[in-house]
């Protein structure tokens, strides 16, 4: 390599771009197949690869590694889906990976509290700080098994109802709500915070539900803004109900009219 030549520019730098461009969309055609659910990690090193290679982060909409890969995350619009969702540069099979305990995880919910403003509201404009869901799905209901946190726009009777929930709610408090979604309790713990910096809400999640969980993949775990407060609420819930015929996740809160607002 010549001296001032990079691995993404000079003579070099076409042929791996285009490398990049083929190895990312052949990723992202996989995970339009939702019936496999190792979809999403191959999807991820790709858009890795397309960054560190061509400095665009193709499919996805953003990649982040100023903490290193160990440390990472990408954003991406599923090709299945309006919303958004935010996934480590890190392997980690969902909910249930031990690290998230840790403290040495990242803040990734914090991140996907950032990445908000690639989401476009129905009528326009970016919505409100009381529309904003950041959902991790249970292991029965999520299509990929590589954690991710879904970054989307409550459907209105959501919002509504989890505003009334907010105002009752003393801060610092867990209380339940009742069944949110079909079949699905939930517990709901209001913090104060501007965005989510000093909250981790895995383990603020996992320490209220911990004992009644019979498996650790089955938590499911979500925060939404609180409206013109600094606060949050964090959701958590065990497991769906027995009487639940079909278990439901993030797809029952997100309104599907939201969308990627098209800048990367």
């Amino acid at each position: 390599m010549r001296r001032g030549e990079s691995f993404g520019h000079g003579r070099l730098g076409r042929p791996l771009a285009l490398a990049a461009a083929a190895l990312a969309a052949t990723a992202f055609a996989a995970l339009a197949a939702v019936s496999f659910r190792g979809a999403l990690w191959p999807v991820v090193r790709a858009c890795v690869a397309a960054e560190r290679l061509t400095g665009r982060p193709f499919p996805c909409l953003a990649v982040d590694l100023v903490g290193g890969e160990a440390g990472g995350w990408v954003v991406l619009r599923p090709p299945w889906s309006n919303d958004l969702i935010l996934s480590p540069t890190r392997q980690s099979v969902g909910v249930e990976d031990p690290f998230l305990q840790s403290g040495e995880a990242p803040n990734y919910f914090a991140a996907a509290w950032r990445a908000r403003d690639r989401i476009a509201a129905p009528e326009g404009g970016g919505p409100s700080r009381d529309r904003i869901a950041l959902i991790v799905n249970p292991g029965e209901v999520r299509s990929q098994d590589q954690l991710h946190i879904h970054i989307g726009c409550l459907v209105p009777w959501a919002q509504r109802l989890l505003g009334r929930t907010a105002a009752a709610s003393p801060p610092g408090v867990w209380r339940p709500i009742g069944a949110l979604i079909p079949g699905r309790l939930f517990w709901a713990l209001r913090v104060r915070s501007a965005d989510l910096a000093d909250v981790d809400p895995f383990r603020l999640a996992r320490d209220q539900v911990g004992p009644a969980l019979t498996d650790p993949a089955d938590l499911m775990v979500a925060v939404v803004g609180v409206a013109a407060e600094d606060e949050f609420l964090i959701l958590a819930s065990a497991a769906h109900s027995p009487r639940s015929s079909r278990p439901v996740g993030a797809e029952a809160l997100l309104d599907k009219r939201c969308r990627d607002r098209g800048f990367g």
